[in-house]
């Protein structure tokens, strides 16, 4: 039974606003999951894209964390190898500084963004960064063990190797199944591994009173996902756009998004949704990631999944 469950918000811009607002909704957001009960508000990192507005966690954490009183908030994560170790360990001190006891620093190794932006974070651009993100990782650590007050960290991944890492390190382990949902087998060896096992499981999940409205509001993110992964990245349209599109695309789309797990429906669909993913991994605490146009459908899904789950 999963105690504890929380919010990986990817701050989604929506057609016909902008950046700003989808930061804003971020932090509404962040305050009405609080008031429900959530346990974590961790916010992406992602560059150059017309469809996710945060692009810096640790600025957007000091926001979300000024506006809540008692949620955990964290990166989901900081996306290590553009960075300075340093840099990370002094910015998330000085958050645990200003919020002591509720921050949490997630890292990650994936870019968050295309390979040409990923390049043009480099401060030296003469040649390809080193693949180095173990090293990288030692330094973190190291230097937040040298601080009076530090984050709780927490190692992201997606793939055999992150959850080899967590183990060695005796890290506690954050896997997206919503970017990889065969990952079961990875999270088994990554308990059986460590000596203090501590496992979020982040799926994709949208709720609705029906069925029927969960999959019609869910339209809009499967169209701007399936545009993503052929290329042509755009914000959120709004649900009769993407139900046009999708009649129009049916198969092409649905062949792109089947490449992930999405838990889309009733409370009653969605909690045996969610459940079904909590043992599938064994997980100790759920997160959950809603992409929708309207940003009272996206607070109406986390108040529906709360009363399910929660």
């Amino acid at each position: 039974m999963v105690r504890k469950i929380g919010v990986l918000d990817q701050s989604p811009i929506s057609a016909g606003s902008s950046g700003g607002d989808a930061l804003r909704r971020s932090i509404d957001l962040a305050r009405h999951c609080e008031a429900l009960g959530y346990h974590r508000y961790w916010v992406a990192e992602h560059h150059a894209t017309k469809m996710l507005a945060c692009a810096s966690p640790e600025v957007l954490i000091p926001a979300i964390a000024a506006a809540t009183r008692t949620i955990r908030v964290g990166s989901g994560g900081v996306m290590l190898p553009h960075y300075s170790p340093l840099k990370v360990a002094e910015t998330f001190g000085m958050l645990i500084g200003l919020y002591a006891g509720r921050i949490d620093l997630g890292v990650g190794r994936a870019p968050g963004t295309d390979p040409a932006t990923a390049f043009a974070l480099q401060r030296d651009r003469r040649q390809a960064i080193p693949d180095d993100f173990p090293e990288q990782l030692d330094e973190l650590l190291a230097r937040l063990r040298g601080m009076a007050e530090r984050p709780d960290v927490w190692l992201l991944g997606s793939s055999p190797q992150s959850g080899l890492w967590a183990a060695e390190l005796g890290l506690p382990y954050a896997f997206a199944d919503f970017i990889n949902p065969h990952g079961a087998e990875i999270v088994a060896r990554y308990r059986h591994e460590s000596e203090s096992p501590h496992v979020i499981v982040c799926g994709w999940a949208l709720c609705a009173e029906t069925d029927e409205e969960a999959n019609r509001l869910a339209s809009s993110a499967r169209m701007a996902f399936a545009k993503l992964l052929r290329g042509d990245p755009g914000p959120v349209p709004p649900v009769d756009e993407a139900m046009k599109f999708l009649a129009a695309n049916g198969e092409a789309a649905d062949a792109l998004v089947r490449r992930r797990r999405w838990i889309v429906g009733s409370p009653a669909t969605v909690k045996a949704g969610l459940n079904a993913l909590a043992d599938e991994y064994g997980a100790d605490e759920l997160m959950i990631v809603t992409i929708t146009h309207d940003h009272d459908a996206r607070k109406r899904s986390y108040e529906l999944i709360k009363d399910a789950v929660g």
